[in-house]
């Protein structure tokens, strides 16, 4: 399966985002392909983008 294009606005925005959930986590990433991630830090990264996502849809919900 073939990866659509995105908006670039949201490319960008998306990578910015994963970026800041890393560094929370402690995990250096760096632009571009990051095939040297373990998976429990790649999982940590994940992790951080879906708590800091249900954060916001909670606080949005006030």
């Amino acid at each position: 399966m073939a990866k659509k294009a995105m908006v670039p606005q949201a490319r960008e925005a998306l990578d910015r985002f994963k970026m800041e959930a890393a560094s929370e986590v402690g995990v250096n990433l760096k632009q571009g392909y990051n095939g040297e991630l373990t998976a429990k830090q790649a999982g940590s990264v994940g992790g951080q983008m879906v708590k800091k996502l249900i954060q916001q849809a909670e606080n949005n919900m006030k």
